[in-house]
């Protein structure tokens, strides 16, 4: 009797572990991208799960995604927003209201 209950014991420790590493182990890709304040984080974390739960190539792709550095796209926003900020305030100095 007291083998039987160990032997459950150990069955429910072993279920939580292997519960446990599938969490990190779908969470990790997002969790990267986030650190890294990667602009498609969300996207990154969704494939994550969509490949771990498929047993598929999707993971390691976005395990890739999550430390390639997007090319370009961090200045092009910058740049943008300083673009409208200077319309924003020409449009102030000329009286006209911004449009929405």
């Amino acid at each position: 009797m007291a083998l039987e209950i160990f032997a459950l014991v150990v069955m429910f420790v072993v279920a939580a572990v292997g519960i446990w590493l599938v969490v990190v182990v779908g969470s990790f890709p997002g969790k990267v991208a986030r650190e890294r304040q990667h602009p498609q984080a969300d996207a990154i974390n969704a494939l994550a799960w969509v490949g771990l739960i498929t047993l598929g190539l999707a993971w390691f792709v976005a395990i890739v995604w999550a430390y390639a550095k997007p090319i370009g796209s961090i200045q092009q926003m910058n740049d943008l927003q300083q673009r409208v900020e200077a319309l924003e305030k020409a449009g102030d100095k000329s009286g006209q209201e911004p449009t929405q």
